[in-house]
């Protein structure tokens, strides 16, 4: 259809919604396949959440930037010249698309995660949506709040810096790989405490799908405290924090950029 192929907002929406449902089919269903299964373990889980990034990003990034997060859209909209308006259809594009992939997980996997977990527990209630010290370790909801948001922090500044044509940014369309190894890194240093979501619609929309397909305790830690609103609200402040620093440590001592506001540019 003609009007998805144009760069109007309602296809960078499509683009938003299809790369951050590919997000999620590799990140949670990576985790349905360990939790589930037994097959892999936290290796693989970081591995193939950075592979979901990068091919999310190669899937929507010529046509909306690729963002697939929405503390990346806000962070680019305060320091990066994305425009204002399309935060929030963004920011619902993404979700909706982390919904839908999480569903076609949960369906999947239905078999295997009903016999190794008949309760829906946050045994497996951690395939979708993350918990406080993914819930087996010593992490209070301040804890993780705190780990939230030093590693959007840390995402959104290295973001900003492989981004930047006026820095060392990478050539051709090697940026989405080069983001991709970033959330691994993300994954293999950041992952203990709580769960690494750095994304509020990586986490709430995972969420809502296992809420409305038997996980009644979703919105809840393992302690039974409402913790769905702590990734999503720790990444946004995160993003912008880092993006800020990066703002103010890195890109003042660099050329005036040129490029598109807002976009995470993918050269041919």
């Amino acid at each position: 259809m003609r009007w998805m192929r144009e760069r109007g907002l309602a296809g960078e929406l499509v683009a938003e919604f299809a790369g951050t449902m590919i997000l999620i089919l590799f990140g949670c269903g990576v985790v349905a396949q360990v939790i589930g299964a037994g097959l892999g373990g936290h290796d693989s889980i970081a591995w193939a959440w950075g592979f979901g990034v990068m091919f999310g990003v190669y899937v929507a990034g010529r046509i909306s930037g690729g963002h697939l997060n929405p503390a990346v859209s806000v962070a680019l909209a305060m320091f990066s010249g994305f425009e204002w308006r399309k935060v929030l259809p963004y920011s619902l594009a993404q979700t909706a698309g982390a919904f839908v992939g999480a569903l076609l997980v949960r369906w999947n996997y239905d078999t295997i995660l009903q016999a190794v977990d008949p309760r829906h527990t946050t045994k497996t209630q951690i395939v979708f949506s993350t918990l406080p010290g993914n819930g087996t370790l010593p992490v209070d909801p301040v804890g993780a709040f705190r780990d939230q948001v030093i590693g959007t922090a840390i995402l959104l500044f290295l973001i900003l810096a492989v981004t930047d044509t006026f820095n060392l940014a990478p050539k051709a369309n090697l940026m989405p790989f080069v983001v991709g190894l970033i959330v691994v890194a993300i994954g293999m240093a950041w992952g203990a405490a709580a769960g690494y979501a750095i994304n509020p619609a990586r986490d709430f929309g995972p969420r809502l799908a296992s809420f409305l397909t038997g996980y009644g305790g979703a919105f809840v830690d393992q302690t039974g405290y409402p913790y769905f609103w702590v990734p999503i609200v720790a990444p946004i402040l995160g993003g912008i924090m880092g993006a800020a620093l990066y703002r103010v440590a890195i890109g003042r001592f660099l050329p005036a950029p040129q490029r598109e506001p807002g976009r995470v540019e993918v050269e041919p």
